[in-house]
């Protein structure tokens, strides 16, 4: 699946080029001239990548960024400032805003390839935390003195999905365990419950959860990539 990225950028000439090269990289681009739309669009789809420019009217790329890093869904992805600033206090401010890597201005092909071909990896490992996979497993619900029992229905490194048999509230903190399959370890994890879909099942977002069980749950999805080259869902949480 190729990696899908949005870009930024109100200059149209190197919004076009950008679009041009990275659509030859075998990038889905979605490519944007207006960062209020951006802002908006940030909220409501998830991105492997985003490039983004500094100096734009309406919403700067500073302020673009921050609310990158304060979005539900696009929080994890790196983010690539094109600007044509090169001094330190302009870098200082980009990296506190959530930059992750730079691209200089004037933009040209090889540049913008040398950068991606840099930053693929990271976008790759931003995907891989959200790609979910069919997992039937009991699951153990804790919430507060109340305990719950239901079978989940799939598993990412960022959350799981199940069903208890009735419903619960968004927002809503738990504590969860869980084994694997063919693992002896068991999984304990704390977190919330970000959504509950018509069947009312639980999508959990882990917010603590052990090195050793995350490394698990990794292991788990890595070997299904191996083995099933069909492209993945991101899971909705």
């Amino acid at each position: 699946m190729a990696v899908k990225v949005l870009v930024v950028e109100d200059d149209v000439l190197t919004l076009e080029l950008m679009e041009e090269v990275l659509t030859s990289l075998k990038v889905e681009v979605r490519a944007l001239s207006d960062s209020e739309q951006a802002a908006a669009l940030i909220k409501e789809e998830r991105f492997d990548g985003i490039f983004v420019d500094l100096q734009m009217p309406k919403v700067n790329g500073f302020e673009l960024a921050r609310q990158i890093r304060a979005s539900g869904w696009n929080k994890s992805a790196p983010i690539v400032v094109v600007t044509g600033e090169d001094d330190a206090k302009t870098m200082a401010k980009a990296f506190a805003s959530g930059a992750t890597f730079f691209l200089q201005k004037p933009v040209d092909r090889q540049r913008l390839t040398n950068l991606f071909k840099a930053t693929r990896g990271r976008m790759f490992e931003n995907r891989r935390q959200f790609v979910r996979m069919p997992l039937q497993t009991e699951v153990t619900c804790q919430i507060g003195h109340q305990t719950l029992k239901g079978m989940s229905s799939n598993i990412s490194q960022g959350g799981i999905l199940f069903e208890v048999g009735c419903p619960l509230s968004s927002g809503t903190n738990v504590q969860l365990s869980f084994t694997l399959p063919g693992q002896q370890l068991k999984i304990d994890a704390r977190g919330v419950v970000a959504r509950v879909d018509q069947k009312q099942r639980a999508g959990v977002r882990f917010t603590r959860i052990g090195t050793r069980e995350l490394q698990q749950i990794r292991d788990l999805i890595g070997r299904d990539d191996d083995e099933n080259t069909e492209p993945r869902t991101p899971v909705v949480t």
